[in-house]
């Protein structure tokens, strides 16, 4: 394969692979490897398959984009295969960002909460179970509202609110919750946005990037926000990173700047969970006014029109980091076989 300079000093010798499968949403990724001039390529996780036993590491980086909500597209087997690839590509060496751990930590809401609480951070009361039958003991433990969210989710998915014990047995009675591929599921206290307001802040390289505040229309577990189409002068957002056919949602979106605090919480919580890239989301509870994080994403999808609404391009500064790394794991690689005494 031949060498392609890519900034000052180090050749990279392998590609940069971008392992996804949702067709529309890292388009702007794509284009700015392809304006980087950078050795990269796709690969699509729908039609994937390795060999345990080859020891060639293809790639210089792979950036693992695999989706939760993957099984509403119809490859909820790739979620759990994907697992498996992640470990074996670690335990060659191949630098992974965003890989086994975070993964693991990505299918599973159940083990978010276990870390906000490994963590001593504030989120909404929750019991996790995997049958509908728990479903009203917990609920009575925890006090109604609530909602029930499947463990393995993704944009929303499967995610219902209940008010009253009388809503969630007709539910229960009426083989109506639905837990997902892993039959496993959160019940978890319904909070209320004051204001209407969710905050999401996003980290690159498990640092912080930026924060946006979305403002609510209405009950919607969706908050994509690339999916976002105003900001809150009403102005129309360029989406260049969702569906040309997905829906406008209503939802509105502005900067922000964490406090510090927020900061240092989020953090915190990326290093626990393994995430490099990511966001995690936060409320304050109308009724209590706590602050509680509630929701962690390693697959992020950063803000529609991202110049207008946080005034720089995140997906460049993605494609500097994912550059950055694949040139250190590649010069750290060609020193440790030069020590070894193996050719360069």
């Amino acid at each position: 394969m031949s060498k392609e300079t890519i900034g000052s000093g180090y050749q990279l010798e392998r590609p940069i692979a971008i392992y996804y499968e949702h067709p529309d949403w890292f388009r702007p990724l794509f284009q700015q490897l392809d304006e980087h001039g950078v050795n990269w390529l796709k690969v699509n996780a729908r039609h994937h398959h390795y060999d345990v036993a080859s020891r060639e590491r293809e790639y210089s980086l792979l950036f693992n984009r695999m989706s939760p909500s993957a099984w509403q597209r119809g490859l909820g087997h790739g979620i759990f295969y994907t697992l498996n690839y992640l470990a074996h590509l670690e335990a060659q060496g191949v630098r992974v960002v965003n890989g086994c751990r975070c993964f693991a930590h990505e299918i599973s809401k159940a083990l978010q909460l276990s870390n906000l609480e490994k963590l001593g951070l504030p989120y909404p009361k929750a019991r996790v179970i995997n049958h509908p039958s728990q479903a009203l003991a917990a609920a009575d433990a925890i006090g109604y509202p609530v909602v029930t969210k499947p463990n393995i989710g993704g944009s929303g998915a499967g995610i219902a609110r209940f008010n009253s014990k009388e809503e969630l047995r007709a539910a229960v009675e009426g083989n109506r919750l639905h837990f997902g591929i892993d039959s496993t599921a959160l019940v978890q206290e319904a909070f209320t946005a004051r204001d209407g307001i969710i905050t999401r802040v996003e980290v690159l390289g498990g640092k912080y990037l930026y924060a946006i505040r979305i403002h609510m229309t209405g009950e919607s577990y969706n908050l994509c926000p690339a999916d976002i189409c105003q900001n809150t002068r009403g102005e129309e957002l360029t989406r260049i990173a969702c569906p040309v056919d997905a829906p406008k949602s209503g939802m509105k979106v502005e900067g922000y700047e964490a406090p510090k605090r927020v900061i240092e919480d989020v953090e915190r919580i990326a290093e626990l969970a393994g995430v490099e890239v990511g966001g995690v989301e936060y409320v304050i509870d109308e009724r209590t006014g706590r602050q509680l994080y509630y929701d962690v994403n390693a697959l992020s999808n950063f803000v529609a029109d991202p110049v207008r609404v946080v005034g720089f391009n995140p997906y460049s500064r993605l494609a500097d980091f994912l550059i950055a790394e694949a040139q250190r794991h590649e010069a750290g690689r060609s020193e440790r076989v030069v020590a070894r005494g193996g050719p360069r």
